[in-house]
């Protein structure tokens, strides 16, 4: 059988193409409503695998993830960097000359106010979800509206992609992470992603930092989050080069236990590539 993987957000949806991008479409999809909904699905055995956003290269980090993967006991597997594509799509025979409404997101449409602004006397309307913008569409069957979503929208809804690539900035990438309930086989390219609180005691940062400086060890990433109920004190989200069951990597590990006062580690896994994402009919 094949795997089965959560994403949330409904069909369509960039988290439903990075799942079918990065296990190469062989794989069942689940929808669900929340990233919580996602955590849930996969901790309960209900998907194999759940696929979520961590950070997108114009607006930042999801925050929300980054607290879901303190709580949860679920470990990062894998990771892709997909390149999120804005489209134009329509019912089929609607033609962009008979458009007086564009349905999307509202940063779709930021993304997309270059191209939006050629279409004069075209009324852009803000709502929850791309895909949601795309499904909606297609069962009004309207006639002079559009919406902005993925390709993959345009595949699952049946709809007319009228102009394909209509974002700004053609840097647009989302990080996307893998999470499964055991941790990936050991690959030779791989980053370990923790999690960790430093003691109360000057130069604590610095200090923690440096037990992978001293080892020349390559840091990729640093995110600071609140940490409940301790008003100005933060934990540390920490990306870096090396595979947790890599001697050099677990004696750095070690020696942060030392001057840390919590740490946990999130998973090792294989450097994720950027992919355009490919969209194609899902083997069902």
């Amino acid at each position: 059988m094949k795997p089965i993987v959560a994403f949330q957000g409904e069909l369509g949806a960039y988290s439903e193409l990075a799942a079918l991008e990065f296990f190469d479409r062989d794989v069942t999809v689940l929808p669900r409503s929340s990233f919580s909904g996602v955590f849930e699905a996969v901790g309960s055995g209900e998907a194999d695998h759940g696929v979520i956003p961590i950070e997108n290269s114009l607006t930042g980090s999801i925050h929300d993830n980054y607290d879901l993967l303190l709580s949860c006991d679920l470990v990062i597997t894998g990771e892709i960097k997909l390149r999120i594509t804005h489209n134009l799509l329509a019912n089929q025979g609607v033609r962009i000359e008979d458009l007086k409404k564009v349905y999307s997101h509202p940063q779709a449409l930021s993304q997309c106010r270059d191209f939006l602004s050629t279409l004069e006397g075209v009324e852009l309307v803000s709502v929850y979800d791309t895909a949601g913008a795309a499904r909606r569409l297609s069962e009004t069957g309207g006639r002079d509206e559009a919406a902005i979503a993925s390709g993959q929208a345009a595949l699952d809804y049946g709809l007319a992609i009228l102009s394909a690539g209509i974002e700004s900035n053609r840097k647009n990438f989302t990080r996307f992470l893998v999470l499964s309930r055991e941790l990936a086989p050991p690959v030779e390219n791989s980053k370990t992603s923790v999690v960790f609180a430093t003691r109360n005691i000057p130069g604590a940062l610095f200090k923690s930092l440096s037990v992978f400086a001293l080892r020349d060890i390559d840091l990729y990433k640093i995110e600071s989050r609140p940490i409940p109920g301790s008003p100005w004190e933060y934990m540390f989200y920490l990306d870096f080069n090396g595979d947790i069951r890599n001697d050099v990597t677990r004696r750095a590990i070690a020696h942060l236990e030392e001057i840390a006062s919590f740490l946990k580690v999130l998973g090792s896994y294989p450097k994720g590539k950027e992919s355009v994402g490919r969209v194609q009919e899902r083997n069902e």
